[in-house]
């Protein structure tokens, strides 16, 4: 076996390596405050603390009198990056049910990443480009919906879409802030480099792949609206959305499987955290 063969088999494991230990950073990093909001919006103190498998995971600010406020809301992105920050170190072995098969799963997919892009998905430039505009029109839609969700209940003095557009846009930060730490450490290269080899440690860091960006913020988005409105028309229109930008993220040659598969599960948990920690509107139970 030659030198460049040793490096690169030593580069691929490492790699896999590094991404397993981020997919269960990226899935625990919510799980104990998801945990501990989950019983519900009047649960007092005590009964929070004594719920939760983490204890050091935040309480959901519905323990307390506090509303959700644009002048409070820099203080809220401080606290959430602190808990999504700090909960891998709060993982638990019982955690490990669902987050060593999510892990595997992770695996599998960075194994197939190559042969999924060179040889699954279509090269053609005009599939490509259309698939990347359909991305971009619904991903837009999750970024003015805070906006104008947030408008709206400032107009019309209706609370609840304030809220909504105050914590899908909450979220939305919290999930550029994740994903660009991320991109930092990995710097993947794009599948259009190196036919699709789509290394770690390589790439650039301003185009870094993974996690796609995309997906990371329309599921941060999505998770809270989706909290906020729970029907079940709702719940589809919304996660469809979401899906269809992580999909054609990959139809047009921009991401790996991986990348949108990572990026749209921590989009998930940070806006289901923001959600539980942070909802306040008395009229809709949180689930």
């Amino acid at each position: 076996m030659t030198v460049n063969k040793i490096s690169a088999a030593l580069r691929s494991r490492l790699s896999r390596m590094f991404m397993t230990a981020a997919f269960l950073c990226c899935f625990g990093m919510s799980y104990g405050a998801m945990a501990q909001a989950a019983s519900g919006t009047e649960v007092p103190r005590e009964s929070a603390r004594s719920a939760s498998a983490l204890p050091d995971a935040p309480e959901p600010a519905s323990t307390d009198n506090e509303a959700v406020t644009l002048r409070g809301t820099p203080v809220r992105i401080l606290k959430d990056q602190a808990a999504i920050w700090t909960s891998p170190a709060r993982i638990r072995k019982g955690d490990l049910v669902w987050l060593v098969p999510l892990a595997a799963a992770t695996g599998v997919s960075i194994a197939s990443d190559h042969h999924a892009m060179a040889s699954v998905v279509s090269h053609d430039a005009g599939f490509n480009s259309a698939s990347v505009n359909t991305s971009n029109v619904l991903f837009g839609g999750f970024i003015a919906a805070p906006v104008a969700l947030y408008g709206v209940g400032y107009l019309k003095g209706n609370e609840h879409a304030r809220e909504t557009g105050l914590l899908s846009g909450e979220a939305l930060v919290d999930g550029l802030v994740v994903d660009e730490a991320m991109k930092l450490v990995f710097r993947r290269e794009r599948p259009i480099i190196n036919n699709a080899r789509g290394h770690f440690f390589e790439g650039n860091v301003s185009d870094s792949s993974f996690p796609s960006t995309h997906s990371v913020l329309a599921w941060s988005s999505a998770a809270v609206i989706a909290g906020e409105y729970p029907s079940k028309w709702a719940q589809v229109g919304i996660y469809t959305m979401a899906t269809g930008v992580s999909l054609t993220r990959v139809m047009g040659q921009e991401h790996f499987p991986t990348d949108v598969l990572v990026g749209s599960a921590a989009g998930w948990l940070i806006g289901r955290y923001v959600f539980r920690a942070h909802h306040r509107h008395g009229l809709l139970p949180i689930r």
